[in-house]
């Protein structure tokens, strides 16, 4: 028996994971993935969101602006990167400019600083490569960029030294109230909870319909985005969006934490909740779309592509509450754009609705801080040398693109929820993630995997869990021959 049954590992679930073990509460978060940040998280804008955008007087709005005001202190504490690179809401007619302003007085009314309409000079030494065509931006001087795969993990991992259990390839299949406590079923068996969490990102609605009469629906809206190498990375300085529309705020090109230059998203409503392949139209879509609002892209920098899915909710705004008619039961759910930017407010007021609804004691003991993976990267000559007198595999580079060494890829295995796959090895260092796109360092990750985790042969290593393996056998043995 557990007080709290957390269903979904990405960010709203890690947040709400985090907040909770602050209170002296048994919490179990459960996850059918093999790792954290596995859905909607590992693959959005990574944005930092102002608070201009929703809807004064909505959740999305309040806990938005929260969220931007928490995140600073938050990633400081667990060692995430951030960055203050401010944001530029693009305009390219005089017939934009009433729309324009009206994003500023929201932004306003919403509680957000330093907004301010730019045009002329001022625009462009803002951001030399806009669009000849843009004449004015709404431009927000508080937005930041975020490393959404640090987020998660960090929030994760100091939830889990802070006393949070989590079972990994664990699937939830049912929810019934039994005795005033929840059972929840599993793949791996059954358990039980005073209360439970639902923040399963685009399968929400399944597990708020087994639990509740009033249904609702999720729909999974994908957004397909490029991703440019380092070398594109300082094509433009800040964030630019584009006019919003019904579907979100368009076409975005922005830096990177980690230096890339990303150009997205599309937003198209689909029916299929795993449907995160790339089209042709859709990124067809982007080429076209982009230089609305910055030329000169160098999409022949393109080193990869991808899509995410967004949770979308009719109603255009999150659902983070008890149900009214399954006492116990939170609802974490129709968390999409701007959900990142307001993970930290989202957890909060999950942990308030918990509080209300358990009477929770606050520890005294509660870690607040984690220590993240020195970066080599953007380490300077010295730092690296200290690091390699401190251990020698710092010095021995695996992934030659972003500069990741063996002593970082050993950390994120050894680190509490250590990564266990070359995607989880990727999310915590950023090996894989250059212009080879891993085709110079899987074999070494693949090897230190092996050496690493006992329990692991060369042959079980896989991309992203169980069913993705990356070899089928030796190639004497398979042909019959001496296996040595």
């Amino acid at each position: 028996m557990y007080d709290v049954v957390i269903i979904g590992a990405g960010v709203s679930g890690a947040a709400a994971a985090r907040e909770l073990s602050k209170r002296r509460l048994s919490i179990c978060v459960v996850e059918r993935e093999e790792d954290v940040c596995c859905g909607t998280t590992k693959a959005n804008s990574a944005i930092v969101h102002a608070g201009f955008d929703a809807q004064t007087g909505t959740l999305m709005a309040k806990l938005n602006v929260r969220g931007a005001a928490l995140m600073g202190p938050l990633c400081e504490d667990l060692g995430v990167d951030l960055k203050n690179i401010g944001s530029l809401v693009v305009c390219t007619d005089e017939e934009g400019i009433p729309a324009l302003q009206a994003l500023l007085d929201r932004g306003i009314a919403n509680g957000v600083e330093r907004l301010e309409i730019v045009t002329g000079d001022r625009l462009r030494e803002l951001e030399p490569n806009l669009s000849d065509d843009v004449i004015a931006a709404l431009w927000a001087p508080t937005a930041s960029i975020v490393n959404p795969f640090q987020l998660n993990w960090a929030l994760a991992e100091n939830a889990y030294q802070n006393g949070v259990e989590f079972r990994f390839n664990t699937e939830v299949t049912g929810l019934e109230r039994v005795d005033g406590s929840w059972k929840v079923s599993t793949t791996a068996g059954d358990l039980s909870a005073r209360c439970v969490v639902n923040a399963a990102g685009v399968y929400a609605d399944v597990f708020h319909n087994m639990a509740c009469e009033d249904k609702f629906e999720i729909v999974p809206r994908r957004g397909q985005y490029f991703v440019l190498d380092t070398t594109a990375g300082r094509h433009v300085r800040h964030t630019v969006f584009q006019q919003p529309t019904k579907l979100g705020k368009g076409v975005l090109v922005s830096p990177t934490t980690a230096g890339n230059l990303l150009v997205g998203p599309t937003a198209e409503d689909i029916g299929d909740k795993e449907g995160t392949d790339t089209t042709a139209e859709g990124l067809a879509e982007l080429l076209a779309k982009s230089p609305l609002s910055v030329k000169n892209i160098p999409f022949r920098e393109t080193i990869t592509s991808f899509s995410g899915l967004r949770a979308h909710r009719a109603e255009h705004d999150f659902l983070i509450a008890e149900a009214p008619d399954a006492p116990g039961f939170v609802d974490c759910a129709a968390i999409e754009s701007p959900g990142l930017s307001a993970s930290p407010a989202i957890g909060e007021m999950v942990a308030g609705i918990v509080d209300g609804i358990l009477g929770a004691e606050m520890r005294d003991d509660f870690i607040a801080k984690r220590e993240g993976i020195p970066n080599v990267e953007w380490a300077t000559q010295e730092e690296w040398a200290a690091l390699i007198e401190q251990d020698p595999s710092y010095g021995r580079v695996i992934c030659r693109c972003r500069k990741v060494t063996e002593a970082q890829i050993v950390a994120a295995i050894h680190h509490p929820l250590g990564a266990r796959s070359l995607d989880g090895i990727k999310r915590r260092t950023e090996a894989c993630m250059g212009r080879c796109q891993a085709g110079f360092c899987t074999p070494k990750i693949m090897e230190i995997l092996d050496r690493e985790l006992a329990d692991l042969g060369y042959d079980q290593v896989t991309k992203a869990g169980p069913g993705s393996e990356l070899i089928v056998g030796k190639d004497k043995e398979l042909e019959g021959g001496d296996a040595r």
